[in-house]
């Protein structure tokens, strides 16, 4: 069960007394947040708003949203970051998963044949990293927690960042992932180009998600050999606060034209199919707003993210672009 850290948001506001605040976090714990939405409106009498917009990380405050509703706090709920970065109007709250992961990780150390393994997690779950890690070890495994960097803690993975395991990638047979999440699970995969688990206490259930992110991984590349056919391409800019790559999108833009290609550039909060198709003449797109929205989803025109863009201008070049999705940070 997904527990919010209302002690700290009832502080924040008994502290800063605003006439409204605002909530908002990963589609998954809505339920939760709503209840949390309730109980600051009975306990303070203000208004509290609860953000249902998707939203799928730190890229993703829309903090804009919060100033529209003239909400003086945005509370932005389940992300865990290492860094705060973001502002005095806006507050990250914990949200942890009490589900424990006792029973799956014992069954791991005996079922899992790769005995030298990164274990890593998401913010929900990176409170059991160390107990998992200690099964692990009773069990007669190797376990590897790579340091974080940037936004992220020890063993914490992002959908487009991964730092910690990137750095044990060499000295590991495997990957293991805490958590529900197939979405950063096959990132981990791709990244590193290892067998990786996903440990589900949920589910009492051990997945291994290779084979689904060589899929992935094979219409990545099918995707960017579609798009070296293209002769005008759209370049989107996101315009989600985390997702503001200009400078990126007007790098491609330049790179593009000297090759004889026509560029033309868009802006987009929302990146849908259904968006890209009011959009005419184009033959492919770069986004460089989310890596992960041109692996994860299914376009009618190619729609490249900027490692599959960097992997284009190498195939327009006549090099290799092998391993492009084998870094640690995909933006």
């Amino acid at each position: 069960m997904i527990v919010i850290d209302e002690e700290k948001i009832f502080q924040e506001i008994e502290k800063r007394k605003p006439a409204s605040v605002a909530l908002n976090g990963p589609d998954g714990i809505i339920p939760k947040i709503q209840e949390t939405a309730s109980r600051i409106m009975e306990k303070f009498g203000i208004p509290a708003y609860v953000m249902a917009d998707s939203c799928f990380g730190t890229c993703d405050l829309n903090s804009n949203g919060a100033k529209v509703l003239g909400a003086e706090i945005l509370f932005h709920i389940g992300h865990t970051i290492n860094s705060m970065s973001f502002g005095d109007n806006i507050v990250l709250i914990d949200a942890f998963d009490n589900m424990s992961f006792e029973k799956i990780a014992r069954k791991c150390a005996k079922e899992i044949k790769e005995r030298t393994v990164s274990l890593v997690t998401d913010s929900q779950h990176l409170h059991e990293v160390d107990k998992v890690r200690e099964i692990l070890e009773e069990g007669g495994m190797t376990v590897k927690i790579g340091k974080g960097k940037g936004q992220l803690n020890d063993g914490q993975v992002f959908g487009c960042e991964f730092y910690p395991v990137a750095e044990t990638k060499n000295v590991v047979e495997a990957n293991v992932f805490l958590g529900q999440s197939n979405f950063h699970a096959a990132g981990i995969a791709l990244s590193t180009n290892l067998p990786t688990y996903v440990l589900d206490p949920y589910f009492n259930e051990i997945r291994e998600v290779t084979e689904f992110a060589r899929k992935l991984q094979k219409s990545a590349i099918l995707t960017v050999y579609k798009a070296a056919e293209a002769e005008t391409f759209g370049i989107i800019v996101g315009l989600k606060e985390g997702q503001f790559s200009k400078v990126t999108a007007i790098k491609f833009k330049k790179e593009l034209e000297k090759m004889g290609k026509k560029v033309q550039l868009f802006a987009i909060t929302d990146i849908t199919d259904e968006r890209l198709r009011n959009l005419k003449g184009i033959d492919a797109f770069i986004q460089v707003a989310c890596p992960r929205i041109s692996t994860d989803n299914h376009f009618h025109k190619p729609v490249l993210s900027t490692p599959q863009a960097n992997a284009l201008l190498k195939i327009l070049r006549k090099e290799g672009m092998e391993e492009f999705l084998q870094i640690s940070h995909w933006l």
